[in-house]
């Protein structure tokens, strides 16, 4: 017991000394993480303990990934933790008690595909573990609001890196959420467009001074083109030909993410539904449910993902029908990503809440 806790500790000593804790705070991190990363620390709830806002929807993970090393991106959020901490100690020197914990809110609106993208799903894992091992006792509650049809698949992406005790303080509101913030944070501690009174001195709503919002990043920012990526396989599409690869899919919502690259040349690639089980169907008597194109995937690495709306059997389908002299090699890995069976099951009750609640105030 005494050894885990003692390598446990002196990891955190290391890790500390390796981001230089004590002098992170002064650390100016690059342009573009100053400008583009977006979240802030923004008000206090109702006990005193600092509001941290995380904004989804903007957050253009490919564009940071491509832009930033993930050294910096860690030494970011680490510096992001400290200045919370650091909150802390003052508000517990302001108010006369002990003040030790975070507030989160999770702003999950514009929560889309471009957020699957697997390096950066990695890259926000990395991120999260980092908080959970050096900080696990700084999270009061979190938050989840406007979370969309997609959020219980990209939350069972994330949710193996957080702890049992992070998972059960986390929260996602239905429609009602202003109303339940306002329980916890005092309307004048919240932004105008989060449902309170708060505003930056130019009368701007969002607060930006505090909170950044993100945005597409600027190619000039990007330090590199693609991100080495391990392919599970590797496949030869002959010259006239095409390769197929099928998946099926149990229940809707489920969501398919492919990258793949080819060799020497481009590569055409579509998505499509299988209308007959058990036999090899050709590409036009299927359902195309992602159109068939040609990607110049011997350049720069092809990637994405699909949602599946019904349940059935999908097939990716390589093609080289159009080449008459070449074959070729295809790199390629795809998984189909499940959603959080809990998150999905409240955010269909909180819809069904709302939905009676809108006919109880018809009938009025």
């Amino acid at each position: 017991m005494t050894t885990t806790s003692s390598c446990a500790g002196s990891e955190y000593v290391e890790v500390r000394k390796h981001m230089d804790a004590d002098n992170i705070i002064n650390w100016c991190p690059p342009e573009v993480i100053q400008k583009y990363m977006s979240g802030g620390m923004c008000g206090y709830d109702r006990d005193g303990c600092p509001i941290w806002y995380e904004i989804i929807g903007p957050l253009d993970a490919k564009g940071i990934l491509l832009s930033a090393s993930k050294q910096d991106l860690l030494k970011n959020k680490y510096r992001d933790c400290e200045m919370l901490l650091q909150e802390c100690d003052k508000q517990t020197q302001k108010l006369g008690k002990r003040v030790e914990v975070v507030m989160m809110i999770y702003d999950c609106e514009g929560l889309g595909l471009k957020h699957l993208w697997k390096p950066a799903v990695e890259a926000y894992g990395e991120l999260l573990s980092m908080f959970e091992e050096n900080y696990p006792e700084t999270l009061k509650r979190l938050f989840v609001i406007k979370a969309p049809k997609l959020f219980p698949v990209a939350y069972n992406l994330i949710k193996h890196f957080l702890s049992e005790d992070t998972r059960k303080k986390i929260v996602v509101l239905g429609a009602n959420w202003k109303e339940v913030l306002q329980k916890y944070i005092a309307p004048e501690e919240i932004p105008v467009v989060y449902g309170g009174t708060l505003q930056d001195p130019d009368g701007n709503p969002k607060c930006v001074t505090k909170i950044n919002y993100g945005g597409d990043i600027p190619k000039k920012y990007y330090v590199r083109d693609q991100l080495k990526q391990q392919y599970e396989h590797l496949v030869v599409v002959n010259r006239g030909s095409s390769h197929q690869v099928e998946y099926e899919i149990l229940f809707p919502g489920c969501v398919l993410r492919w990258q793949f690259m080819s060799e020497g040349a481009d590569v055409g690639f579509g998505v499509y539904l299988k209308t007959r089980i058990g036999e090899r169907q050709r590409a036009g008597e299927m359902m195309e449910v992602l159109p068939n194109q040609r990607y110049n995937a011997h350049l720069v690495p092809e990637d994405g993902s699909f949602t599946c709306s019904v349940a059935g059997i999908y097939v990716l389908r390589f093609d080289n029908t159009y080449s008459y002299l070449h074959a070729k090699k295809v790199s390629y890995t795809v998984e189909v990503l499940l959603p959080d069976k809990k998150s999905e099951e409240q955010i269909q009750q909180l819809e069904e809440t709302m939905n009676e609640l809108d006919l109880n105030n018809a009938h009025q």
